[in-house]
């Protein structure tokens, strides 16, 4: 038999800590499309909806790999690890970030 798991707060912790980014990175994606509606239109709110779709995937998806991980951890202790949040997120990121570089090079276009 082996020795339980550290009943400490990591694994509730690092879950939060996704939460909180996932949130930071919902409102980016947000702001973001707001800022760029005016000159990319559709272009803006389809790469926003894509940046908060996203972050919500990764709340969601965290909140379950917390639950999993717990009850893994509680189990046979072993972390069960993947990558799924960790890609999420930077969907998230790399939509906002492509909305705003293309408003730029659009307003270098203009000028």
């Amino acid at each position: 038999m082996t020795a339980p798991f550290d009943p400490g707060l990591q694994v509730e912790r690092t879950s939060l800590a996704w939460t909180r980014t996932a949130l930071a990175l919902a409102l980016a994606g947000a702001v973001v499309t707001r800022l760029t509606f005016d000159r990319l239109g559709v272009v803006a709110v389809t790469l926003g909806l894509v940046a908060v779709g996203s972050a919500v995937a990764t709340a969601t998806l965290a909140g379950v790999r917390y639950r999993r991980a717990t009850v893994s951890l509680g189990q046979s202790g072993t972390l069960p690890t993947d990558g799924a949040v960790l890609a999420l997120a930077s969907a998230s990121a790399l939509a906002a970030g492509v909305a705003a570089a293309v408003f730029v090079m659009w307003g270098m276009l203009d000028a």
